[in-house]
This record gives structure tokens, C-alpha cells and sequence, in this order.
């Protein structure tokens, strides 16, 4: 062991989830090796930068990320390297991506060790997902094979018929195999036939362009599907993680059976609290294509009221990297074109300006950027500044502004849906695993440096919470 540590950070103001203090941060070999009181002498250092009047946050951590996706005829064009070196721009130091198998002659297991292959090129830590769309006899051992990849979650949607959809009966066989191996069970949430039969009346009259996206797929349609999944995860006693939900009714609905003691967790995106459906009567309605679409603006007031509360658990970007060139070739058809918004560089001022400016604690921020992503998708290391965790930490000033720049960011496009908007929240300096990777003198690409993180179990990472049984810790 070296004489000094690696790096100290001084003087900074600690704040984790559940609290904050002036605090000493001492790193060693990609470890917090103490917090020591800062009325003391900060020890030497090789390194030592002086936090006096900034916060310290953990490192962020994106539990839903999409990296060189390819659905369809299109692939998002990121690659591992694009993607964590935006994430650390932007103060995510871990990412989580998904292995959705690209036709039916992939399988789940493979499309996942696909995924791990390509990740060793990443600037920051990753973590998998896996994805199951058909059911076959070959299922149960797959996931077996993924919880000892350590992949221990596996997203299905309930809508996409023909591509991604899983079926009623796939769905809950699965949630039962995640009960079985301790996992969690990933839902994107869509009632099809709802936007089945919506989306072709609106063609019918002729009105399927971008402009009539929030139309074509209705608030009633996530409501309806997160009903009846929680159904199945109730029957099942599967824990069960809703991504990107988007109305108020489908987080009360998630609240109502946490109530009635179910492990289930809500997740928004940063677009769902700051942009309302106007954005699709603007000049650039492609900017934002996604499913599910933005909503009203009174919607989007409430949704962000859930979120201030702590009804919601985690904030995730839901990146998916495509340009303009590929939103813009088929706007007239949102059944043809590509959804999903670039977004893991700006999650953390887009969240940290929402929730501080409606009165939310930078403590809550927190949680919903860090501390609960790392803790409900059981990754060990992360999510809190504490002794033995990842050195993974973003220094910040909050009361420093920004506008967003598009064409500035690192994501790999060349777009942002919130480009021109003023933030707060952006990091001034950036370490994981211990390296320096941002700091005033711009980005220090650490080379493939990022780690696949082997993820618990979903119980064994929370001893204390039974089957079947809810708590607030979680």
C-alpha cells in the first residue's frame, strides 16, 4: 500500500440520500477508504482537490440505458465508448443496458453476453439487463445462466406486437423463473391492443405524423397494463420495476400495491417532468419521439408532484441514441420511424433543476439519480459516499447555471430535447473508480477502464425484506 493516498477530496460537503456533512473523502485504489471529519487536517494526498462551498453527490447511476440498440431496420449510433463517456460528462459513473435480443433467431442469453462484449470498451462501470420476448423450454435455463452472469433483471414489454411484445403467458412464467432466482422483473408498460386499435383509427383519418404521436397512445393504456401486471406480480410474488412511467395514475397505482406489501418500484425520465405535449405542435416535433409520448401539461405537473414526494423510486435517462437523419424519415408515420430520446448526459441537471426548483431536498435528488437505482437493481458499490463503496463522486456547485447545447454534448447526435433550456445541477469535476475523469481542465478519457458489475440478488441484496412483503426502505 502506498504511503498517501490517491486522492483526497477536501472540505466538500457530503451529501448522500440520507443526509449530509463537511467531510474529508479519502481514496485509495478505487475505494472511499475514510470520511474524516473536516474540522481535522486534511491528510496528503497524491491528488487533492478543495470541495469548500461545493457538494458532493455519488456517482450517478442510469438504470435504463439503451446502447447500440437495434430494433427494426434501425440502430441507435452509439457505441459503449460514446455512451459512458457521455454518461461521465454528465455525472453517471454507472449504466445499465439492456441485452433485447434483435430477432427471433437471437436468444435472450446471447444477446446479453453480446452486450457484455461490447461493453468492454466502456469509460464507466456497466450492468446488465436481459430481455425475454417468446417463452420456449429453453427459458429457465437462459435466465439461470444470467443470474450467474450476474444479470439478475429481465425487461419485457406488454406492447410492440411483431417485435419486442411479450405475451400475458411469457410474462408471468418469467416473473415466476425471477422468484426462483432472486431477480427483479422489468416492465414497459403499454396496454397493445389499446394502441393498436389507436393508432389505426388515427391512420384511418389520416392523422398518424409526429404532431399526433401523444394522440396515438393514451395515458388509460400504461394505466391499464400497469394494472394488470401489478396483478401478476401480486400472484406471482414477483418484484416487479415499471420504467418510464408517465402519468400520474400509473405511480399511484404502483403506490397502492407497495401498500398492500408488493416490492414495486416506479421510474420516470427527465423529459416526463419538464416537456408537455405542446412539443409536438412545435417546429421540431421529432425532437421528441418516444413511447410513451410526453403528456398534458397538467399531467406532467402532477407526475412531477409524485416525484418531489419520493412516490417515485428511481430517475433514469432511457437513452437511445439516434440523429435527426433517422427521426426525419418517416414523420409522417410514427408506426415507421424510431422512438426514443439521447439523454444520459443531461439526466442529472434536468432532474436536479426540476426537483430543487419545486422544493424538493438536494438529498431527494439523490436518491432518484443514485442512492435508489443502485440499491433497488442490487448493485454492490454504489449509489452512496460511505466507507468501502466505489469511489465513484461528482462535485458541483447548484447554484451554477447552463443552457443546454445540442450540438455541444457528447452523446453521439445531434440533438437534445431540452436544448436551449437554462439548468443547474452540472458537474464540475467527475471521478470514478477513483480517476479524475472531469475536472476544469476539460474530460480525461481513462481508456477502457469501465468494469462489468455483477449485480445480487434482488432479496439477498435486502436480507430484511421477506417475499412478498414491501418496505419504505426500498
Amino acid at each position: 500500500m502506498s504511503p498517501q493516498p490517491d486522492l483526497v477530496i477536501a472540505n466538500a460537503t457530503v451529501v448522500n440520500s440520507f443526509g449530509r456533512r463537511i467531510a474529508h473523502i479519502v481514496v485509495r485504489d478505487g475505494v472511499i477508504t475514510q470520511l474524516l471529519d473536516a474540522t481535522e487536517p486534511a491528510p496528503g494526498a497524491v491528488r487533492t482537490i478543495d470541495a469548500t462551498g461545493m457538494l458532493v453527490i455519488p456517482g450517478g447511476v442510469d438504470g435504463h440505458c439503451h446502447v447500440a440498440q437495434v430494433t427494426g431496420r434501425f440502430r441507435t449510433l452509439d457505441d459503449y465508448r460514446t455512451t459512458s463517456t457521455a454518461a461521465l460528462w454528465g455525472g453517471t459513473t454507472t449504466i445499465i443496458d439492456f441485452g433485447i435480443p434483435r430477432d427471433a433467431q437471437e436468444t435472450p442469453l446471447a444477446a446479453v453476453l453480446h452486450k457484455k462484449e461490447l461493453a468492454t470498451e466502456s469509460r464507466c462501470d456497466v450492468a446488465l439487463h436481459g430481455a425475454v420476448i417468446t417463452w420456449d423450454e429453453t427459458v429457465p435455463w437462459q435466465l439461470e445462466q444470467l443470474a450467474a452472469e450476474g444479470v439478475r433483471s429481465v425487461k419485457m414489454y406488454t406492447t410492440n406486437r411483431g417485435t419486442t411484445m411479450a405475451d400475458g403467458d411469457t410474462i408471468l412464467k418469467v416473473m415466476r423463473e425471477m422468484v426462483r432466482l432472486d431477480g427483479l422483473t422489468y416492465i414497459h408498460a403499454e396496454h397493445d391492443p389499446i394502441i393498436s386499435d389507436c393508432t389505426e383509427q388515427h391512420a384511418q383519418d389520416g392523422r398518424i405524423g409526429i404532431g399526433h404521436l401523444h394522440r396515438t397512445r393514451p395515458g388509460l393504456a400504461e394505466e391499464v397494463s400497469v394494472k394488470e401486471t401489478l396483478a401478476m406480480a401480486e400472484y406471482t410474488s414477483a418484484p416487479v420495476y415499471f420504467v418510464h412511467q408517465s402519468t400520474p395514475g400509473a405511480v399511484d397505482l404502483v403506490t397502492e400495491a407497495r401498500a398492500r406489501g408488493l416490492a414495486a418500484f416506479s421510474e420516470t425520465c427527465p423529459h416526463y417532468v419538464t416537456l408537455d405535449d405542446s412539443v409536438y405542435a412545435s417546429r421540431f416535433p421529432e425532437w421528441y419521439a418516444c413511447c410513451p409520448p410526453m403528456r398534458d401539461a397538467e399531467t406532467v405537473a402532477a407526475l412531477k408532484e409524485r416525484l418531489t414526494s419520493g412516490a417515485i423510486h428511481a430517475m433514469s435517462s432511457d437513452h437511445s441514441c439516434y440523429d435527426l437523419s433517422q427521426k426525419r424519415e418517416r414523420t409522417d408515420d410514427v408506426r415507421a420511424m424510431p422512438h426514443g430520446l439521447p439523454g444520459v448526459e443531461t439526466r442529472m441537471p434536468v432532474t436536479f433543476t426540476a426537483m430543487t426548483s419545486a422544493g424538493a431536498s438536494v438529498e431527494d435528488f439523490v436518491e432518484v439519480f443514485s442512492a435508489g437505482p443502485a440499491r433497488i437493481n442490487a448493485v454492490p458499490g454504489k449509489g452512496r459516499i460511505e466507507e468501502g463503496f466505489d469511489a465513484d463522486l461528482v462535485v458541483f456547485d447548484p447554484a451554477e447555471e447552463r443552457s443546454v447545447d445540442g450540438g455541444a454534448l457528447h452523446m453521439g447526435t445531434d440533438f437534445s430535447p431540452f436544448h436551449g433550456m437554462a439548468l443547474t445541477g452540472w458537474p464540475a469535476v467527475v471521478v470514478s473508480h477513483g480517476r479524475v475523469v472531469l475536472d476544469s481542465d476539460g474530460f480525461h478519457d481513462p481508456g477502457a477502464a469501465g468494469r462489468f458489475v455483477a449485480r445480487n440478488g434482488f432479496r439477498h441484496h435486502h436480507p430484511a425484506i421477506p417475499a412478498g412483503v414491501a418496505a419504505a426502505a426500498l
